[in-house]
């Protein structure tokens, strides 16, 4: 999901989202403890994901627009 689009949703669409990706990030550590991720990157990109959410919420919180 692209910055663009984060920022159009709402408060709870950001949160429900982020809990979605905590669960996808446990998932991908998961499988690569066990050996089964083909691709480590995707652990890079969620947790990427989960600073921008992060990140838009902060701002919001602080009245912060840009």
């Amino acid at each position: 999901m692209r910055i663009t689009e984060m920022r159009e949703l709402t408060d709870e669409e950001l949160n429900q989202e982020l809990n979605n990706l905590k669960e996808k990030l446990f998932q991908l550590r998961f499988q690569l403890e066990l050996g089964q991720l083909k691709n480590s990157s995707s652990i890079k990109q969620v947790k990427k994901d989960i600073a921008r959410i992060k990140t838009i919420l902060k701002e919001r919180e602080l009245g912060i627009r840009r």
